[in-house]
Protein backbone atom coordinates (compact mmCIF):
# COMPACT_ATOMS: atom_id res chain seq x y z
CA UNK A 1 0.00 0.00 0.00
CA UNK A 2 1.34 3.42 -0.97
CA UNK A 3 1.85 5.86 1.90
CA UNK A 4 -0.75 8.63 2.22
CA UNK A 5 0.46 12.17 2.99
CA UNK A 6 -2.17 14.75 3.94
CA UNK A 7 -1.58 18.16 2.37
CA UNK A 8 -3.50 20.72 4.41
CA UNK A 9 -3.93 24.11 2.79
CA UNK A 10 -4.14 26.78 5.48
CA UNK A 11 -3.67 29.88 3.37
CA UNK A 12 -7.15 31.38 3.45
CA UNK A 13 -7.82 34.73 5.13
CA UNK A 14 -11.59 34.47 4.73
CA UNK A 15 -13.83 37.39 5.66
CA UNK A 16 -17.17 35.64 5.24
CA UNK A 17 -17.23 34.79 8.95
CA UNK A 18 -16.25 38.28 10.07
CA UNK A 19 -16.03 39.59 12.79
CA UNK A 20 -14.63 36.31 14.17
CA UNK A 21 -12.57 35.42 11.10
CA UNK A 22 -10.11 38.15 10.11
CA UNK A 23 -6.86 38.28 8.18
CA UNK A 24 -4.76 38.12 11.35
CA UNK A 25 -6.66 35.07 12.67
CA UNK A 26 -8.91 33.48 10.01
CA UNK A 27 -11.65 30.90 10.49
CA UNK A 28 -9.51 27.76 10.14
CA UNK A 29 -7.85 28.59 13.47
CA UNK A 30 -11.12 28.93 15.40
CA UNK A 31 -13.27 26.28 17.09
CA UNK A 32 -16.43 26.68 15.04
CA UNK A 33 -17.87 23.19 14.55
CA UNK A 34 -18.92 20.64 17.14
CA UNK A 35 -19.03 21.04 20.89
CA UNK A 36 -15.29 20.62 21.55
CA UNK A 37 -12.39 23.05 21.60
CA UNK A 38 -10.69 21.74 18.45
CA UNK A 39 -10.24 24.28 15.67
CA UNK A 40 -11.19 23.57 12.06
CA UNK A 41 -7.51 22.97 11.26
CA UNK A 42 -7.17 20.51 14.12
CA UNK A 43 -10.35 18.71 13.10
CA UNK A 44 -9.06 18.43 9.53
CA UNK A 45 -6.05 16.49 10.79
CA UNK A 46 -7.86 14.50 13.48
CA UNK A 47 -10.56 13.11 11.19
CA UNK A 48 -7.85 11.28 9.22
CA UNK A 49 -6.91 9.06 12.16
CA UNK A 50 -7.50 5.41 11.27
CA UNK A 51 -6.66 5.66 7.56
CA UNK A 52 -4.08 3.01 6.59
CA UNK A 53 -0.47 4.11 6.01
CA UNK A 54 -1.21 7.68 7.08
CA UNK A 55 1.95 9.82 7.21
CA UNK A 56 2.62 13.13 8.99
CA UNK A 57 1.02 16.04 7.16
CA UNK A 58 2.48 18.72 4.96
CA UNK A 59 0.97 22.09 5.90
CA UNK A 60 1.08 25.12 3.63
CA UNK A 61 0.27 28.46 5.19
CA UNK A 62 0.76 32.19 5.08
CA UNK A 63 4.02 33.11 6.82
CA UNK A 64 2.11 35.44 9.18
CA UNK A 65 0.22 32.42 10.56
CA UNK A 66 3.15 30.04 10.95
CA UNK A 67 3.28 30.06 14.74
CA UNK A 68 -0.49 29.59 15.01
CA UNK A 69 -0.28 26.50 12.77
CA UNK A 70 2.68 25.07 14.66
CA UNK A 71 1.05 25.61 18.05
CA UNK A 72 -2.28 24.09 17.01
CA UNK A 73 -0.51 20.99 15.69
CA UNK A 74 1.48 20.75 18.93
CA UNK A 75 -1.75 20.93 20.95
CA UNK A 76 -3.08 17.76 19.28
CA UNK A 77 0.24 15.93 19.40
CA UNK A 78 1.00 16.03 15.66
CA UNK A 79 4.49 16.71 14.33
CA UNK A 80 4.13 17.76 10.67
CA UNK A 81 6.47 16.49 7.98
CA UNK A 82 6.93 20.17 7.10
CA UNK A 83 5.24 23.54 7.43
CA UNK A 84 5.81 25.41 4.16
CA UNK A 85 5.46 29.19 4.21
CA UNK A 86 4.02 31.06 1.25
CA UNK A 87 5.33 34.64 1.07
CA UNK A 88 2.09 35.63 -0.67
CA UNK A 89 -1.11 33.90 -1.77
CA UNK A 90 -1.01 32.26 -5.19
CA UNK A 91 -4.09 29.98 -5.04
CA UNK A 92 -4.15 26.17 -4.94
CA UNK A 93 -2.19 25.10 -8.05
CA UNK A 94 1.13 26.45 -6.71
CA UNK A 95 0.36 25.01 -3.26
CA UNK A 96 -0.22 21.55 -4.76
CA UNK A 97 2.94 21.87 -6.89
CA UNK A 98 5.00 22.80 -3.82
CA UNK A 99 3.57 19.83 -1.90
CA UNK A 100 4.28 17.39 -4.75
CA UNK A 101 7.84 18.66 -5.17
CA UNK A 102 8.47 18.45 -1.44
CA UNK A 103 6.94 14.96 -1.18
CA UNK A 104 9.07 13.57 -4.02
CA UNK A 105 12.32 15.33 -3.08
CA UNK A 106 13.67 12.27 -1.27
CA UNK A 107 12.70 9.85 -4.05
CA UNK A 108 9.37 8.78 -2.53
CA UNK A 109 6.10 8.93 -4.45
CA UNK A 110 3.26 8.96 -1.93
CA UNK A 111 -0.41 9.58 -2.41
CA UNK A 112 -1.31 13.19 -1.61
CA UNK A 113 -4.66 13.90 0.04
CA UNK A 114 -5.21 17.62 -0.54
CA UNK A 115 -7.58 19.19 2.01
CA UNK A 116 -8.66 22.69 2.93
CA UNK A 117 -8.13 23.53 6.59
CA UNK A 118 -11.50 25.28 6.94
CA UNK A 119 -14.07 22.64 5.97
CA UNK A 120 -16.60 20.96 8.25
CA UNK A 121 -17.24 17.23 7.82
CA UNK A 122 -19.74 15.84 10.30
CA UNK A 123 -19.36 12.14 9.48
CA UNK A 124 -15.66 11.35 9.87
CA UNK A 125 -16.13 7.62 9.39
CA UNK A 126 -17.87 8.10 6.03
CA UNK A 127 -15.12 10.49 4.97
CA UNK A 128 -12.34 8.03 5.84
CA UNK A 129 -14.18 5.22 4.06
CA UNK A 130 -14.51 7.35 0.91
CA UNK A 131 -10.82 8.32 0.99
CA UNK A 132 -9.79 4.69 1.26
CA UNK A 133 -12.17 3.78 -1.57
CA UNK A 134 -10.38 6.26 -3.84
CA UNK A 135 -6.84 5.12 -3.10
CA UNK A 136 -6.78 2.37 -5.73
CA UNK A 137 -7.78 4.79 -8.49
CA UNK A 138 -5.18 7.29 -7.31
CA UNK A 139 -2.47 4.62 -7.19
CA UNK A 140 -3.37 3.81 -10.78
CA UNK A 141 -2.55 7.36 -11.84
CA UNK A 142 -5.98 8.97 -11.78
CA UNK A 143 -6.44 12.45 -10.33
CA UNK A 144 -9.38 12.00 -7.98
CA UNK A 145 -11.60 14.84 -6.82
CA UNK A 146 -14.27 14.38 -4.18
CA UNK A 147 -17.71 15.37 -5.42
CA UNK A 148 -20.21 16.22 -2.71
CA UNK A 149 -23.60 14.63 -3.32
CA UNK A 150 -25.80 17.75 -3.36
CA UNK A 151 -28.54 18.17 -0.80
CA UNK A 152 -29.93 21.42 -2.23
CA UNK A 153 -29.71 23.49 -5.44
CA UNK A 154 -26.80 25.60 -4.24
CA UNK A 155 -25.78 28.47 -6.50
CA UNK A 156 -22.65 29.32 -4.52
CA UNK A 157 -20.70 26.18 -5.50
CA UNK A 158 -19.11 25.00 -8.70
CA UNK A 159 -20.23 21.55 -9.89
CA UNK A 160 -18.56 18.46 -11.34
CA UNK A 161 -20.49 16.43 -13.90
CA UNK A 162 -20.08 12.64 -14.01
CA UNK A 163 -22.20 9.53 -14.39
CA UNK A 164 -22.17 7.88 -10.94
CA UNK A 165 -21.53 4.15 -10.58
CA UNK A 166 -22.21 3.36 -6.96
CA UNK A 167 -19.34 4.41 -4.73
CA UNK A 168 -16.61 4.05 -7.38
CA UNK A 169 -14.50 6.84 -8.83
CA UNK A 170 -15.78 7.64 -12.33
CA UNK A 171 -14.37 9.81 -15.13
CA UNK A 172 -15.04 13.53 -14.91
CA UNK A 173 -17.16 14.74 -17.81
CA UNK A 174 -16.98 18.46 -17.04
CA UNK A 175 -16.40 21.11 -14.40
CA UNK A 176 -19.27 23.60 -14.32
CA UNK A 177 -19.22 27.16 -13.00
CA UNK A 178 -21.64 28.36 -10.34
CA UNK A 179 -25.13 28.00 -11.85
CA UNK A 180 -28.31 30.03 -11.51
CA UNK A 181 -31.17 28.64 -9.42
CA UNK A 182 -33.02 26.89 -12.26
CA UNK A 183 -29.87 25.22 -13.52
CA UNK A 184 -28.88 24.14 -10.01
CA UNK A 185 -32.31 22.58 -9.49
CA UNK A 186 -31.88 20.65 -12.74
CA UNK A 187 -28.44 19.46 -11.63
CA UNK A 188 -29.79 18.11 -8.35
CA UNK A 189 -32.76 16.42 -10.03
CA UNK A 190 -30.58 14.83 -12.72
CA UNK A 191 -28.23 13.08 -10.31
CA UNK A 192 -25.13 13.59 -12.48
CA UNK A 193 -23.71 16.72 -10.87
CA UNK A 194 -21.78 17.03 -7.62
CA UNK A 195 -20.60 20.03 -5.65
CA UNK A 196 -16.94 20.72 -6.26
CA UNK A 197 -15.38 20.27 -2.80
CA UNK A 198 -11.84 21.36 -3.61
CA UNK A 199 -10.47 18.14 -2.06
CA UNK A 200 -8.23 15.84 -4.11
CA UNK A 201 -6.37 12.53 -3.99
CA UNK A 202 -3.54 11.61 -6.37
CA UNK A 203 0.01 10.31 -6.54
CA UNK A 204 2.57 13.06 -6.21
CA UNK A 205 4.23 12.06 -9.48
CA UNK A 206 0.90 11.96 -11.34
CA UNK A 207 -0.20 15.48 -10.43
CA UNK A 208 3.32 16.79 -10.96
CA UNK A 209 3.40 15.30 -14.47
CA UNK A 210 0.07 16.94 -15.36
CA UNK A 211 1.20 20.26 -13.91
CA UNK A 212 4.38 20.01 -16.00
CA UNK A 213 2.29 19.30 -19.10
CA UNK A 214 -0.57 21.76 -18.55
CA UNK A 215 0.92 24.53 -16.37
CA UNK A 216 4.73 24.34 -16.69
CA UNK A 217 5.17 27.93 -15.50
CA UNK A 218 3.66 26.95 -12.14
CA UNK A 219 6.10 24.08 -11.65
CA UNK A 220 9.07 26.14 -12.79
CA UNK A 221 8.39 28.97 -10.34
CA UNK A 222 7.62 26.57 -7.49
CA UNK A 223 10.70 24.47 -8.09
CA UNK A 224 12.84 27.60 -8.03
CA UNK A 225 11.16 28.84 -4.84
CA UNK A 226 11.73 25.48 -3.17
CA UNK A 227 15.34 25.13 -4.35
CA UNK A 228 16.11 28.53 -2.80
CA UNK A 229 14.21 27.80 0.40
CA UNK A 230 15.49 28.86 3.79
CA UNK A 231 14.87 26.84 6.94
CA UNK A 232 13.45 29.02 9.70
CA UNK A 233 13.16 27.04 12.96
CA UNK A 234 10.56 24.36 12.14
CA UNK A 235 9.45 26.06 8.93
CA UNK A 236 10.46 25.98 5.28
CA UNK A 237 10.32 29.51 3.90
CA UNK A 238 9.86 29.65 0.12
CA UNK A 239 12.01 32.18 -1.72
CA UNK A 240 9.89 35.29 -2.23
CA UNK A 241 10.92 36.52 -5.68
CA UNK A 242 10.72 33.08 -7.27
CA UNK A 243 7.32 32.35 -5.75
CA UNK A 244 6.03 35.77 -6.81
CA UNK A 245 6.58 34.72 -10.44
CA UNK A 246 4.09 31.89 -10.00
CA UNK A 247 0.70 32.41 -11.69
CA UNK A 248 -2.25 32.92 -9.36
CA UNK A 249 -4.36 29.94 -10.42
CA UNK A 250 -6.46 27.19 -8.88
CA UNK A 251 -5.60 23.52 -9.36
CA UNK A 252 -9.08 23.04 -10.81
CA UNK A 253 -8.38 25.54 -13.60
CA UNK A 254 -4.73 24.64 -14.14
CA UNK A 255 -5.17 20.86 -14.26
CA UNK A 256 -8.49 19.27 -13.31
CA UNK A 257 -10.58 20.98 -15.99
CA UNK A 258 -8.07 20.05 -18.72
CA UNK A 259 -6.66 16.66 -17.79
CA UNK A 260 -7.86 13.37 -19.26
CA UNK A 261 -6.96 11.60 -16.02
CA UNK A 262 -9.61 13.23 -13.83
CA UNK A 263 -12.03 11.13 -11.79
CA UNK A 264 -14.73 12.05 -9.29
CA UNK A 265 -15.63 10.09 -6.16
CA UNK A 266 -19.05 10.78 -4.59
CA UNK A 267 -18.86 11.87 -0.95
CA UNK A 268 -21.73 11.92 1.53
CA UNK A 269 -20.27 12.91 4.87
CA UNK A 270 -22.03 16.07 6.03
CA UNK A 271 -19.60 18.39 4.24
CA UNK A 272 -19.70 22.19 4.36
CA UNK A 273 -17.14 24.82 3.43
CA UNK A 274 -18.63 27.05 6.16
CA UNK A 275 -19.03 29.88 3.71
CA UNK A 276 -21.26 32.07 5.89
CA UNK A 277 -22.77 32.35 9.34
CA UNK A 278 -26.03 30.95 7.98
CA UNK A 279 -24.13 27.92 6.61
CA UNK A 280 -22.56 27.41 10.02
CA UNK A 281 -26.02 27.56 11.60
CA UNK A 282 -27.24 24.90 9.17
CA UNK A 283 -24.41 22.45 9.94
CA UNK A 284 -24.26 22.94 13.72
CA UNK A 285 -26.28 21.10 16.39
CA UNK A 286 -29.41 23.09 17.14
CA UNK A 287 -31.56 23.15 20.25
CA UNK A 288 -35.30 22.44 20.25
CA UNK A 289 -36.03 25.94 18.95
CA UNK A 290 -33.56 25.74 16.10
CA UNK A 291 -30.98 27.90 17.87
CA UNK A 292 -27.21 27.45 17.85
CA UNK A 293 -25.77 28.90 21.07
CA UNK A 294 -22.04 29.34 21.63
CA UNK A 295 -20.32 30.90 24.62
CA UNK A 296 -22.02 32.96 27.34
CA UNK A 297 -25.48 33.15 25.80
CA UNK A 298 -29.05 33.22 27.13
CA UNK A 299 -31.92 32.58 24.74
CA UNK A 300 -35.56 33.14 25.72
CA UNK A 301 -38.48 32.74 23.31
CA UNK A 302 -36.08 32.95 20.37
CA UNK A 303 -35.91 30.63 17.37
CA UNK A 304 -33.69 29.76 14.43
CA UNK A 305 -30.84 32.01 15.58
CA UNK A 306 -27.07 31.72 15.73
CA UNK A 307 -25.96 33.46 18.93
CA UNK A 308 -22.26 33.52 19.82
CA UNK A 309 -20.36 35.26 22.60
CA UNK A 310 -16.58 35.39 22.89
CA UNK A 311 -16.48 37.69 25.94
CA UNK A 312 -19.63 39.47 27.12
CA UNK A 313 -23.06 38.03 27.89
CA UNK A 314 -25.32 37.87 24.82
CA UNK A 315 -29.09 37.68 25.42
CA UNK A 316 -31.54 36.77 22.69
CA UNK A 317 -35.08 37.67 23.78
CA UNK A 318 -38.01 37.00 21.46
CA UNK A 319 -35.97 37.20 18.26
CA UNK A 320 -36.01 35.02 15.16
CA UNK A 321 -33.67 34.20 12.28
CA UNK A 322 -30.80 36.33 13.54
CA UNK A 323 -27.04 35.95 13.58
CA UNK A 324 -25.46 37.68 16.58
CA UNK A 325 -21.69 37.39 17.02
CA UNK A 326 -19.90 39.22 19.84
CA UNK A 327 -16.11 39.65 19.80
CA UNK A 328 -13.71 41.81 21.80
CA UNK A 329 -14.27 44.85 19.60
CA UNK A 330 -17.26 44.20 17.31
CA UNK A 331 -20.86 43.00 17.63
CA UNK A 332 -22.49 41.72 14.45
CA UNK A 333 -26.29 41.59 14.24
CA UNK A 334 -27.65 40.31 10.94
CA UNK A 335 -30.67 38.52 9.53
CA UNK A 336 -29.67 34.98 8.68
CA UNK A 337 -30.65 35.48 5.05
CA UNK A 338 -28.27 38.45 4.80
CA UNK A 339 -25.33 36.96 6.70
CA UNK A 340 -23.40 36.26 3.48
CA UNK A 341 -23.30 40.02 2.80
CA UNK A 342 -20.89 40.60 5.69
CA UNK A 343 -18.05 40.63 3.18
CA UNK A 344 -19.28 44.00 1.90
CA UNK A 345 -19.00 45.41 5.43
CA UNK A 346 -15.38 44.25 5.59
CA UNK A 347 -14.74 46.01 2.27
CA UNK A 348 -16.28 49.19 3.66
CA UNK A 349 -14.08 49.03 6.76
CA UNK A 350 -10.98 48.41 4.63
CA UNK A 351 -11.71 51.50 2.55
CA UNK A 352 -12.03 53.52 5.75
CA UNK A 353 -8.76 52.12 7.06
CA UNK A 354 -10.47 50.65 10.14
CA UNK A 355 -8.32 48.11 11.98
CA UNK A 356 -11.39 45.97 12.73
CA UNK A 357 -11.36 44.81 9.12
CA UNK A 358 -8.14 42.82 9.58
CA UNK A 359 -7.25 42.28 13.23
CA UNK A 360 -8.83 41.60 16.60
CA UNK A 361 -8.05 43.59 19.71
CA UNK A 362 -6.18 40.50 20.92
CA UNK A 363 -3.15 39.83 18.75
CA UNK A 364 -1.42 36.43 18.85
CA UNK A 365 2.34 36.08 18.81
CA UNK A 366 4.65 33.03 18.95
CA UNK A 367 5.33 33.82 22.61
CA UNK A 368 1.68 34.41 23.59
CA UNK A 369 -0.67 37.33 22.98
CA UNK A 370 -1.45 40.92 23.84
CA UNK A 371 -4.70 42.81 24.20
CA UNK A 372 -5.05 46.56 23.78
CA UNK A 373 -7.19 47.65 26.73
CA UNK A 374 -7.38 51.43 26.40
CA UNK A 375 -5.39 54.40 25.17
CA UNK A 376 -5.18 58.16 25.37
CA UNK A 377 -2.94 61.00 24.24
CA UNK A 378 0.70 59.96 24.85
CA UNK A 379 -0.22 56.70 26.68
CA UNK A 380 -1.78 53.26 26.17
CA UNK A 381 -2.48 50.17 28.30
CA UNK A 382 -2.14 46.52 27.23
CA UNK A 383 -2.56 43.12 28.82
CA UNK A 384 0.30 40.80 27.86
CA UNK A 385 0.29 37.01 28.18
CA UNK A 386 3.61 35.16 27.83
CA UNK A 387 3.47 31.36 27.50
CA UNK A 388 5.62 29.10 29.70
CA UNK A 389 9.17 28.92 28.39
CA UNK A 390 8.59 31.77 25.92
CA UNK A 391 10.46 35.04 25.51
CA UNK A 392 9.95 38.34 23.71
CA UNK A 393 12.74 39.80 21.61
CA UNK A 394 15.59 41.82 23.09
CA UNK A 395 14.67 45.36 22.07
CA UNK A 396 14.67 49.06 22.87
CA UNK A 397 12.54 52.14 22.16
CA UNK A 398 13.57 55.72 21.42
CA UNK A 399 10.31 57.49 22.30
CA UNK A 400 8.44 55.51 24.94
CA UNK A 401 8.90 54.19 28.44
CA UNK A 402 7.03 51.20 29.86
CA UNK A 403 5.73 50.21 33.28
CA UNK A 404 5.14 46.46 33.74
CA UNK A 405 2.95 45.03 36.52
CA UNK A 406 2.83 41.23 36.84
CA UNK A 407 -0.63 39.99 37.91
CA UNK A 408 -0.07 36.26 37.41
CA UNK A 409 3.00 34.03 37.26
CA UNK A 410 6.68 34.96 37.52
CA UNK A 411 8.64 36.82 34.85
CA UNK A 412 12.34 37.36 34.21
CA UNK A 413 12.98 40.93 33.11
CA UNK A 414 16.31 41.79 31.48
CA UNK A 415 17.27 45.48 31.56
CA UNK A 416 20.57 46.62 30.06
CA UNK A 417 22.16 43.24 30.75
CA UNK A 418 20.84 42.83 34.32
CA UNK A 419 18.14 40.24 35.07
CA UNK A 420 15.39 40.69 37.65
CA UNK A 421 12.75 38.19 38.84
CA UNK A 422 9.34 39.86 39.01
CA UNK A 423 6.47 38.01 40.70
CA UNK A 424 2.76 38.63 41.17
CA UNK A 425 1.84 42.13 42.39
CA UNK A 426 5.36 43.34 41.64
CA UNK A 427 6.30 45.88 38.99
CA UNK A 428 9.28 47.19 37.08
CA UNK A 429 10.03 50.22 34.92
CA UNK A 430 11.64 50.21 31.46
CA UNK A 431 13.01 53.70 30.81
CA UNK A 432 13.36 55.22 27.39
CA UNK A 433 16.39 53.81 25.56
CA UNK A 434 16.80 50.80 27.84
CA UNK A 435 17.66 47.50 26.12
CA UNK A 436 15.15 45.02 27.57
CA UNK A 437 13.51 41.61 27.27
CA UNK A 438 10.66 39.76 29.02
CA UNK A 439 10.75 35.96 29.54
CA UNK A 440 8.62 33.36 31.30
CA UNK A 441 10.72 30.65 33.02
CA UNK A 442 7.73 29.13 34.83
CA UNK A 443 5.10 26.46 34.27
CA UNK A 444 2.07 28.77 34.00
CA UNK A 445 1.45 31.76 31.70
CA UNK A 446 2.68 35.15 32.83
CA UNK A 447 -0.05 37.80 32.73
CA UNK A 448 1.10 41.38 32.89
CA UNK A 449 -0.30 44.89 32.52
CA UNK A 450 1.87 47.21 30.45
CA UNK A 451 1.48 51.00 30.56
CA UNK A 452 3.29 52.78 27.72
CA UNK A 453 3.92 56.52 27.86
CA UNK A 454 5.73 58.91 25.59
CA UNK A 455 5.33 61.36 22.72
CA UNK A 456 5.22 58.61 20.08
CA UNK A 457 3.88 55.06 20.55
CA UNK A 458 4.09 53.78 16.97
CA UNK A 459 5.40 50.32 16.18
CA UNK A 460 8.28 51.66 14.12
CA UNK A 461 9.82 52.94 17.37
CA UNK A 462 11.57 49.65 18.03
CA UNK A 463 15.10 48.36 17.60
CA UNK A 464 15.35 44.56 17.82
CA UNK A 465 18.70 43.01 18.80
CA UNK A 466 17.88 39.31 19.31
CA UNK A 467 14.83 37.16 18.64
CA UNK A 468 14.53 33.43 19.34
CA UNK A 469 11.85 33.10 16.65
CA UNK A 470 14.03 34.38 13.83
CA UNK A 471 11.90 37.46 13.18
CA UNK A 472 13.39 40.62 11.71
CA UNK A 473 12.54 44.29 12.15
CA UNK A 474 11.30 44.40 8.56
CA UNK A 475 8.51 41.95 9.36
CA UNK A 476 7.13 44.18 12.14
CA UNK A 477 6.30 47.46 10.47
CA UNK A 478 2.51 47.32 10.25
CA UNK A 479 0.39 49.07 12.82
CA UNK A 480 -1.47 45.83 13.53
CA UNK A 481 1.71 44.24 14.86
CA UNK A 482 2.05 46.45 17.87
CA UNK A 483 4.13 44.41 20.28
CA UNK A 484 7.04 42.14 19.41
Amino acid sequence: MTALVPVILCGGTGTRLWPLSRASYPKQYWALAGSGEETLLQQTQQRLEGIADLQPPLLICNEDHRFIVAEQMRQIGVEPAAILLEPMGRNTAPAVAIAALQATASGDDPLLLVLAADHVIRDGAAFRQTVQAGMAAAEGGELVTFGIVPTAPETGYGYVKAVPQGSDAVPVEAFVEKPDVDTAEAYVAGGQHFWNSGMFLFKASAVLAELERLAPEVVSACRSALEQESVDLDFIRLEREAFARCPNIAIDVAVMERTDRGAVLPLQAGWSDVGSWSALWETADQDGNGNVLRGRVISENSSNCYLRSEHRLVVGLGVENLVVVETDDVVLVAHRDKAQDVKSIVGLLEREGAHESKAHRRIYRPWGSYDGITEGERWQVKKIVVNPGASLSLQMHHHRAEHWIVVRGTAVVERDGTEQLVGENQSTFIPLGCKHRLSNPGKIPVEMIEVQSGPYLGEDDIVRFEDVYGRSDQSFTSAAKTLS
